[in-house]
C-alpha cells in the first residue's frame, strides 16, 4: 500500500463486488473466454484483457463492435450457463470469509456482473454467504463501468452514494464506484493500476468494524 493511502474509511455502507473481490473465479473465467475468442478468431489474451468486471454481452460488444447485440445477448446466456456449470478452481479471495463475518450485521450488499444462478453458485463454491441485498446482472440496464448497479445497491441499503465504500477489482468496477460518486477500495493485483482511493492486496488486509452508526475500515500493509 502507497504510504500516502490513509490507513482508515468511514462509511455508513459497504457494496462489493463478487469476481476478484470475494471471490477468485480467474481460472473458470479464463477457460471460458479464451474458448469463446478461439470460436470466434479472436486472440484470447487480447480478449482477457477487458472480460473482467463486465457483463458477458458488453465484452463482446466490445470485441465484436460490428456484431448484432442479439447475437451477444444471446451467446451471453450461453456464456452464463458455462461458467455457472463450471466452479473449478473457485476459492474465497484470502480474508473473504473473516471479512463477510465481520460485516453480516452492517449495511452491504452485492454488486455483481454475474447473474442470480452464476452468483449463488460461486459463492456458493467459495463457502461465502450470500448478502440479502444483492444487484445482479437481471437488475440493471447497464452494464459497469455504468454506474447504475452500484447507485441501486446504495438506494436499495437506504444510504447516499457519499456515505458508501465499494470493494472492486477491476477497472471496469472501479470507473462504476468512482462515476456513482463513491469512494473505492482496490483489491488484488488489477485493481493497483486504476488509482483506487485505497488499494490492498487482498481482504487480509482490511478490518471492518462498527463505531457509532458508522462502519470503520482499517488497512494494514
Amino acid at each position: 500500500m502507497p504510504a500516502t493511502t490513509p490507513a482508515t474509511l468511514t462509511a455508513r455502507a459497504l457494496l462489493l463486488d463478487m469476481d476478484g473481490t470475494l471471490v477468485n473465479s480467474d481460472a473458470v473465467v479464463e477457460r471460458c473466454w479464451r474458448r469463446w475468442a478461439v470460436r470466434h478468431g479472436l486472440d484470447p489474451e487480447q480478449a482477457l484483457k477487458v472480460v473482467h468486471g463486465r457483463q458477458g454481452y458488453a465484452t463482446m460488444a466490445l470485441l465484436l463492435p460490428d456484431r448484432p447485440m442479439e447475437q451477444n445477448y444471446a451467446d451471453n446466456r450461453v456464456m452464463l450457463a458455462e461458467e455457472t456449470a463450471d466452479l473449478d478452481g473457485v476459492v474465497p479471495v484470502p480474508g473473504a470469509p473473516a471479512f463477510m463475518a465481520a460485516i453480516a450485521s452492517l449495511p452491504h450488499a452485492l454488486v455483481t456482473s454475474a447473474n442470480e444462478p452464476l452468483a449463488r453458485a460461486r459463492m456458493g463454491a467459495a463457502g461465502l454467504r450470500m448478502p440479502e441485498t444483492r444487484v445482479t446482472a437481471e437488475c440493471v440496464g447497464a452494464s459497469k463501468p455504468d454506474p447504475e448497479g452500484f447507485l441501486k445497491g446504495a438506494a436499495e441499503l437506504g444510504f447516499d452514494p457519499a456515505d458508501c465504500v465499494v470493494f472492486e477489482d477491476s477497472e471496469a468496477g472501479i470507473l462504476a464506484g468512482r462515476a456513482a460518486g463513491m469512494r473505492v477500495v482496490g483489491v488484488g493485483p488489477r485493481a493497483a493500476a486504476f488509482a483506487p482511493d485505497v488499494h490492498v492486496r487482498d481482504l487480509t488486509s482490511v478490518a471492518a468494524e462498527a463505531v457509532a452508526d458508522t462502519i470503520r475500515l482499517t488497512f494494514h500493509p
